[in-house]
């Protein structure tokens, strides 16, 4: 069999290539022979320098000092490619929830900061395209750490320059942009995030909540952020809230505004990288494994697995999903066009086994996929 396996990670428990791993492991238990093609999967989020490196090998990995979210001394990578001065930076390197202890996740007090030390540094090492892979954030901050770090200025009602965090938006009377400016570097974001900054769609009240900030937090969070709007539009008068500017809690909005970042999707962005529709036009895929730790009805809205089914029904190559958890029932999965979903948790596992165990029950799941394929083909 020829299979192309291209999961995204399993959120809390193994990135995307430790996923790869473990199916390639299954598939191989069952027959050795298999042809298999393997894509590392990232919208934008964690995992986002390791897919592009898989792709592009000879890229620079430059590792350099920043700060976490809480402003602590971290080191962190990027990529660049001398040839066309392109950086590659991924968010959640610096500015991730993963890089906190879940006690101190709280989107009140973190900042994009470390993430704008990364950016700095590209264009001081001479920059000139910059792609900055979004999602996973611990912050709620509108991309103004990152936009303090290249030197703008967030300044209260007494003219004394803010630290940049989800709690002082609020207080932002004035803001300052540095006099070089950045005309002469290309920006863009690339995530799968098509919520606005504001609203209850936005990014506070639909992420803000999962970065440890408590429901009586979220009016304030929120207000802070339609107060950067409002002041960001007396300098730029024609501005919007747009589908995309809540991602990575509204740093989309802060990059796009001020930066004049353009967005670009994250699954199409990794299509792209990975060629893909030249992989499926150029190889006979019997069939692609996909796959996440959650499979439910946002991910019908999704775009990654979507877009790999869409991608796959224009090749007439069928598409199986293993997941942790799936709670889509058979009509669900039909209308994501998946002809089978496996989930890993079962009602003998635990939540908490299934994730401390993840990578065997996956291995496990894919080998029992393959052996009953050799007696009931997909269709």
């Amino acid at each position: 069999m020829n299979l192309l396996v291209i999961p995204d990670k399993f959120k809390d428990s193994l990135t995307a290539n430790q996923v790869v791993n473990a199916i390639t492991k299954g598939i191989r238990r069952c027959n050795d022979s298999h042809q298999i093609h393997t894509i590392l999967a990232s919208d934008g989020g964690d995992g986002f320098l390791n897919a592009i490196h898989q792709v592009h090998p000879s890229f620079e990995k430059i590792t350099m000092d920043s700060v976490n979210p809480l402003d602590e001394k971290i080191t962190a990578d990027y990529l660049f490619s001398n040839k066309d001065h392109t950086a590659y930076i991924e968010l959640a390197k610096t500015s991730g929830l993963e890089l906190l202890k879940k006690p101190y996740r709280n989107c009140n007090d973190t900042s994009t900061f470390g993430s704008g030390l990364q950016i700095k540094h590209a264009i001081q090492k001479g920059a000139k395209n910059i792609y900055i892979g979004l999602g996973g954030s611990a912050t709620n901050d509108g991309g103004t750490g990152i936009l303090r770090a290249l030197d703008f200025k967030f300044l209260d009602k007494n003219n004394i320059s803010l630290s940049t965090k989800g709690d002082n938006l609020s207080k932002i009377n004035d803001v300052k942009t540095p006099e070089q400016g950045f005309k002469d570097i290309h920006f863009f974001t690339v995530n799968d995030v098509n919520n606005l900054l504001l609203g209850k769609q936005g990014a506070t009240y639909t992420y803000a909540s999962q970065k440890g900030a408590k429901e009586k937090d979220l009016p304030l969070l929120e207000k802070g952020m339609s107060n950067l709007f409002q002041k960001s539009k007396k300098l730029f008068p024609n501005l919007e809230d747009t589908p995309g500017f809540g991602a990575a809690g509204g740093t989309c909005f802060g990059l796009s505004t001020f930066l004049n970042a353009k967005i670009i999707s994250g699954t199409d962005f990794l299509f792209q990288l990975n060629n893909l529709d030249k992989l499926l036009s150029k190889n006979k895929i019997d069939f692609i494994i996909t796959g996440e730790g959650k499979i439910d009805k946002q991910t019908l809205h999704g775009k990654f697995i979507a877009g790999i089914t869409a991608k796959a029904k224009d090749y007439k190559i069928p598409v199986i999903a293993i997941c942790g958890i799936s709670t889509l029932d058979e009509k669900s999965e039909k209308e994501l066009g998946i002809a089978n979903v496996y989930p890993i948790k079962t009602e003998n596992i635990s939540v908490k086994e299934s994730l401390k165990n993840a990578a065997k029950l996956i291995e496990s799941t894919t080998f029992e996929i393959m052996c009953d394929l050799k007696t009931k083909p997909l269709t």
